[in-house]
């Protein structure tokens, strides 16, 4: 699957397609109608909202509304699906699937339904993002973004509906938090006696350095995350 989307940016992102998808600059000036809906809404794009200590821009604020509404309406979707006997087929497949083959249930239907289900959600989740920031370069959506949502699921916990939305709020929290504690310190060169361990220019890599060992720890000592089940990962270890 990664290496699939891999090679779909790099023929999105070519010379020959640079008509239809602009290239590497890629394409802009798309997201005026969306932002003028909040205007609709009372929500003006240059005014300031929120409350101490979180501020927001009015476009910010919209883009927050709208995107914690889809976040809360695909959330209890699958949550009723996985709820459902299709869910529970689903689960069973994870377990043991050649169980479910032998009771007649179409194995690769079922897959390909949860996987164009996650597709959607995908789908929808990436035109968010772009509609904030108003334009889309293939470049943007490198391999890095794909280990940042996979890092977000395992961090909050694999088998929970409440993981991957825990876990993307923490990441960004946890990833922020890092990045701006270390700009903070580095504001100097960070030395011990005549070694210079850090600059300002280094913040950025030490802070990727930091997370994968935060990752790596949690993967050996909690692999089910924080929120998730050790009971539901049973069928790994077959």
């Amino acid at each position: 699957t990664i290496a699939s989307a891999e090679i779909i940016r790099l023929v999105v992102r070519s010379v020959k397609f640079k008509t239809y998808f602009g290239g590497s600059d890629g394409i802009n000036g798309f997201s005026s109608s969306f932002r003028a809906l909040g205007n609709d809404f009372g929500i003006q794009e240059s005014n300031q909202y929120g409350f101490w200590p979180f501020k927001f821009t009015g476009r910010e604020l919209w883009v927050l509304i709208v995107g914690w509404l889809i976040v809360a309406v695909f959330g209890f979707v699958v949550y009723k699906l996985m709820k459902s006997p299709w869910g529970r087929v689903l689960k069973a497949i994870r377990e043991d699937e050649d169980a479910v083959k032998s009771l007649g249930k179409n194995v690769y239907s079922y897959k390909m339904q949860s996987l164009i289900l996650g597709g959607v959600i995908g789908t929808v989740s990436g035109m968010i993002f772009a509609l904030d920031r108003g334009s889309v370069q293939p470049d943007n959506y490198s391999r890095d973004l794909t280990f940042y949502i996979l890092t977000a699921l395992v961090l909050g916990g694999v088998a929970k509906v409440s993981g991957s939305i825990v876990g993307s709020m923490m990441f960004w929290g946890l990833f922020t938090f890092m990045d701006n504690f270390l700009r903070q310190v580095a504001k100097d060169p960070v030395s011990i006696g005549n070694v210079t361990i850090m600059k300002s220019t280094q913040v950025g890599q030490l802070n990727f350095i930091l997370i994968g060992i935060t990752l790596i720890l949690l993967m050996v000592y909690r692999p089910q995350g924080v929120f998730g089940n050790r009971k539901e990962m049973a069928f790994d270890g077959r």
